[in-house]
């Protein structure tokens, strides 16, 4: 009868009966992630929210990759601490109809070059732009690329994503869905290279972390499975994903937190963060090379796959 119970809340919050929705998606470039990332963590290093002039160079080389693709490109500055910071956006697609946002934030923890967390997401999204250049969407999508999301800031109405979903909220657009790239590069084939936030979950899944996550509350389980559908179906990299309370640690742990708190649905697609990558928020540990490209371009690929064909 344990077993029983147990498995059954796996199956809840997993959801792991969800099958493959197949579409051919673009094919995206492993070469153009790395490019990206190795610039951001490199060039624009540290980008922590005391760097100002850093933060500001990393949000004109978005800006300027989003040019190139689109021709409705925008700043939203927001004042925090007597300092402008700056989000950065991209549109697609038609302007009207329920809204699609793709977001990542840019700015990286202390003095940490920020490879995986976040320019992993941040290069996500700036080939997601190229590939919607490349096949307009038939719905309005929106990229954008955020500040603030470390701390001290995160978790906090100061955040980028915060001020973002506030305005969105305001202007009274509806949204279908919201996906934080949050962390999407680090990859392991190591046996216990991966751990969960619920022990149960070691049950139903392996131990290594050789997967992408697809993570909500439990508000959102329905739009989460179909995200994981699309996902799935889009290539073979194995997709999981965790609906749960704020009381499992990681839940809220990005920039879709903010979407929730005015009803917007929202998801976190991550490679799990300090679930997995040991080198989370450490000083010449989270750099360019230690990040898995090929994965990653499947992750763009999944999640281009969402943005064309979810209901």
């Amino acid at each position: 009868m344990a077993t029983t119970v147990v498995i059954t809340s796996c199956s809840l919050f997993t959801q792991s009966s969800v099958e493959a929705i197949p579409s051919t998606p673009p094919e995206v470039s492993a070469q153009q992630l790395m490019a990206h990332v190795k610039q951001l963590s490199e060039t624009y290093h540290p980008r922590d929210y005391t760097h100002l002039d850093n933060l500001n160079n990393t949000a004109d080389y978005i800006k300027h990759q989003f040019e190139s693709y689109s021709t409705r490109v925008t700043e939203q500055p927001f004042l925090v601490r007597d300092n402008y910071y700056r989000n950065i956006i991209a549109r697609f697609g038609p302007e009207e109809g329920e809204l699609i946002v793709v977001g990542a934030h840019y700015d990286s923890y202390g003095l940490t070059q920020g490879a995986d967390d976040n320019a992993s997401g941040v290069a996500g999204i700036l080939e997601l732009a190229r590939l919607l250049k490349q096949n307009p969407p038939t719905r309005p999508v929106e990229l954008v690329a955020y500040s603030l999301e470390e701390p001290p800031f995160f978790g906090t109405d100061s955040m980028g994503s915060a001020y973002h979903a506030g305005k969105l909220a305001e202007s009274g657009q509806a949204v279908k869905l919201m996906m934080s790239l949050e962390m999407i590069g680090y990859f392991s084939d190591e046996p216990d290279s991966q751990s969960f936030p619920l022990n149960m979950m070691k049950r139903l899944y392996s131990d290594k972390g050789d997967f992408i996550s697809v993570v909500s509350n439990m508000d959102n389980r329905q739009i989460t499975a179909q995200v994981k559908s699309l996902m799935m179906g889009a290539s073979d990299l194995q997709v999981y994903s965790l609906n749960g309370p704020a009381i499992v640690q990681g839940i809220d742990y990005s920039d879709h937190y903010h979407y929730w708190n005015f009803d917007i649905p929202a998801v976190m697609i991550t490679d799990t963060s300090f679930y997995r990558n040991h080198n989370y928020h450490k000083y010449n540990g989270d750099t360019w090379d230690q990040l898995d490209y090929d994965r990653m371009a499947k992750v763009v690929k999944g999640a281009y796959a969402v943005i064309e064909n979810i209901q």
